[in-house]
């Protein structure tokens, strides 16, 4: 076994962590799940949607028959939700071509939706106790400073240098204190600021340590500007409801329920006696919010109109009017749970 993995491993079974939900199992769905959640998203915020989520769906059958609109609820809050419709996809797939068992083989793995390699890996790792190498956002920095490795770690030429010598890395036995070891490594000690370069267990061997070039490294992401958009959304009130749509499937937000939105000003009475075909009053400008997503960032207008006539008796489809406290509680974006928590401090008439 390499002087690396001998040392990660020793620490790891001391100074790592051992009381997070998912861990102290090899139930692969279990797993399955905290994976799916800890991509792009930090530990602390991931623990109490777990627990959540599988107290509602404690197995692969449980969550392959939930509806998406369910699966998205129990998901709301967490963002990227293109995990949860893969998900709860790749659920069903499991059901439908694996009996319902989820399949051991590591390819077989890499071909259900939203898993890549990395994950694949992790999850024959800690289920299966097989030898995969793992390579997420925490081991790239790891290994870009401890092997001096310069260059932004997704780029593909990079990427492909740091497989490499994660797989070199590897050792023949304890698989699962190795792989929980280098997450942890990453999550708590070789952090992206203020690395605890003192107590880390590869300190010895780390070059980028050596030549103080800690702070340069993992190369950061070529700077670019950030596109930005604007909209207008629409909170319509009747009494003590307001009014949600289903967002299309695909796309930002898919299949979560959100306000009606338009683009200016003048499209609101169309949108309203037209499509809607109600009649409002009023018309109360909220503070705009703002809401960054990875490739771009929103500024978002609210207008809270209030109906008072619906001129046609059939609803639309995809369109459901709930209290307040109850669309907080439904599967909504979180720009749109935070609108609607305005609205609860601040009650309007």
């Amino acid at each position: 076994m390499n002087n690396f993995s001998t040392r990660l491993i020793a620490w790891q079974k001391i100074h790592g962590r051992h009381d997070l939900p998912w861990q102290d199992t090899t139930d692969p769905y279990a797993i399955w799940v905290s994976e799916i959640m800890l991509q792009q998203t930090q530990v602390a915020a991931v623990i109490g949607y777990y627990s959540k989520f599988m107290q509602r769906f404690p197995d692969i059958a449980t969550l392959a028959h939930a509806t998406q609109e369910e699966v998205l609820q129990y998901w709301s809050g967490l963002g990227y939700y293109s995990r949860a419709r893969n998900l709860h996809h790749a659920a069903q797939t499991i059901v439908d071509m694996y009996n319902g068992e989820f399949p051991h083989d590591f390819d077989t793995i890499q071909t259900l939706s939203g898993i890549g390699r990395s994950t694949a890996a992790a999850i024959a790792s800690f289920a299966f106790n097989q030898v995969q190498t793992i390579l997420d956002g925490n081991v790239k920095r790891v290994l870009a400073r401890h092997f001096l490795v310069e260059g932004w770690p997704s780029n593909p030429r990079v990427e492909k240098q740091l497989w490499i010598i994660a797989e070199e890395l590897l050792p023949e036995q304890d698989m699962v204190d190795y792989t929980q070891g280098l997450m942890d490594l990453g999550a708590t000690v070789c952090t992206r600021s203020k690395p605890k370069c003192g107590v880390c267990p590869v300190q010895q061997t780390c070059k980028a340590y050596q030549m103080d070039r800690v702070k340069d490294l993992p190369t950061p992401r070529p700077r670019k500007t950030i596109p930005e958009k604007n909209t207008m959304m629409l909170i319509l009130q009747r009494g003590d409801e307001i009014m949600l749509e289903k967002r299309p499937s695909s796309g930002i937000w898919g299949g979560l329920w959100s306000f009606p939105e338009v683009e200016k000003q003048e499209e609101i009475e169309g949108l309203l006696t037209q499509k809607y075909q109600f009649s409002t009053h009023g018309g109360q400008a909220l503070p705009t919010l703002s809401h960054t997503f990875t490739h771009f960032k929103l500024h978002i207008q609210p207008q809270l109109l209030q109906i008072i006539k619906i001129h046609s008796q059939v609803g639309e489809a995809g369109q459901i009017w709930l209290s307040v406290d109850d669309a907080i509680g439904a599967a909504v974006p979180t720009p749109v749970r935070k609108l609607l928590m305005s609205l609860k401090r601040e009650p309007t008439v």
